[in-house]
């Protein structure tokens, strides 16, 4: 471990980073100027549309925000720039797609089941295990990084998409850099992935400051409007929805959900929601952990108390809200879930979301959760350490700012 508690880079990323091999990309000291990545995009993709010009002032403060904050290393810079000319390019592409085939807007996203929680709350084992229903449609990595053109009906088709290969090469970039992001989350191309991937392309997305310390981006962030990012959400789903039988349910996760129900139900006002729970004292360390090994991925300065902070402030504020929207009844179609439980009794648990949400788990379906499980050995990718006290918090402020969520939710205190 480094001095930081972050493990050390592998060599071939700090001999780049210190400027003894020269991997010849002009990227990895470009400034990030606005016109010359939008004409990139343009000419790497031949089209000119992209879309509504709502994204251009989010962008244009994350630009600003990647060169006065950010604090890149030569790999980051070269990532990054990968990473927003992707997202532009596929800008233009859904823009394109949509333009020669309008009915791709019919396309109907009934009842999505969405899962929230706040982060390292077991929304992903949820979510993959969720993903085992056959009755249920869960966007891998690739598809919701590359959605056009949408992907085939054909399951052998499907699974030999070339657009498969070039996703995996940018989502598994993150452990060969860090060295040590496996162990806390495994990202891949046909894993289950996050649904606000598809709100990156609206520039409207908690994916920006999870790898960037972007100040200023993020303040505006947590006070804008989201309807353009769950707009582009519900397309890129009908996108990948196109030419697929119905009767298949939409799986999405994300912990940033949290932040934005009204949002999500104003775009999907039939969801269905799951929701996660665990001790945000835990989840703060676990969580800060996460976020500090990504951006350790894009930058040399990574500061745990900032990083703990921020999550104690946004989570604090995001959980008082999810207590007064349950206790609201604005929603009927929501279930709960206790981490705890998940860890004792994984079945039995999401066995009860689904009756609470007035759904059946066939036997064939629960079998194969039940063979996912036992496929699935803890720590096969490394052990995963945190602390809260890694993040230099007061832990008895921090504690009782989440008291009325731990009563309404019951939900168990943290034993450290």
């Amino acid at each position: 471990m480094t001095a930081s508690g972050l493990p050390p880079r592998p060599d071939w990323v700090r001999a780049v980073n210190d400027g003894r091999v020269d991997p010849l990309v002009e990227d990895a000291v470009a400034p990030f100027r606005r016109d010359t990545l939008l004409d990139q995009a343009r000419v790497q993709t031949g089209l000119a549309d992209f879309g509504a010009d709502d994204f251009l002032e989010p962008l244009d403060l994350l630009l600003a925000d990647l060169e006065a904050h950010a604090r890149l290393t030569r790999v980051g810079r070269w990532q990054t720039h990968r990473y927003l000319l992707r997202l532009l390019r596929q800008r233009l592409l859904v823009a394109e797609y949509v333009k020669r085939d309008p009915g791709v807007r019919d396309e109907r996203i009934e009842e999505p089941l969405f899962v929230v929680g706040a982060p390292r709350t077991g929304t992903s084992i949820l979510h993959a295990l969720l993903a085992q229903d056959p009755a249920h449609r869960v966007p891998e990595g690739w598809e919701l990084l590359l959605p056009v053109p949408p992907p085939s009906p054909d399951p052998e088709v499907f699974a030999a998409d070339p657009r498969i290969a070039v996703a995996d090469a940018e989502l598994r970039v993150f452990d060969r850099v860090s060295g040590a992001l496996d162990a806390i989350h495994v990202y891949g191309a046909r894993l289950p992935k996050e649904c606000l991937s598809a709100q990156s392309f609206a520039f409207r997305s908690q994916e920006f400051p999870a790898r960037y310390h972007v100040p200023n981006y993020t303040a505006w962030l947590l006070g804008c409007d989201m309807g353009p990012a769950y707009e582009y959400h519900k397309t890129v789903l009908q996108i990948l929805q196109r030419g697929f039988p119905r009767g298949r349910r939409w799986v999405l996760k994300s912990p940033a959900h949290l932040h934005t129900l009204p949002d999500l139900l104003r775009t999907y006002p039939d969801a269905r929601i799951a929701v996660t729970h665990r001790d945000p004292i835990t989840v703060l360390g676990s969580v800060s952990s996460l976020i500090a090994t990504l951006r350790w991925v894009h930058s040399d300065d990574v500061g745990f108390a900032a990083i703990g902070k921020y999550h104690e402030d946004l989570y604090a504020g995001d959980l008082d809200r999810l207590v007064d929207f349950d206790a609201s009844g604005q929603s009927t179609a929501m279930v709960h879930g206790q981490y705890a439980d998940f860890l004792r009794a994984p079945l039995d648990t999401v066995r009860a979301m689904y009756e609470g949400l007035g759904m059946t788990l066939a036997p064939a379906a629960e079998e194969r959760m039940r063979t996912y499980l036992a496929g699935r050995p803890k720590d096969k990718h490394g052990v995963h350490s945190y602390s809260f006290d890694d993040l230099g918090l007061d832990r008895a402020h921090a504690d009782a700012r989440f008291d009325r969520y731990r009563t309404h939710f019951a939900v168990p205190r943290a034993t450290q």
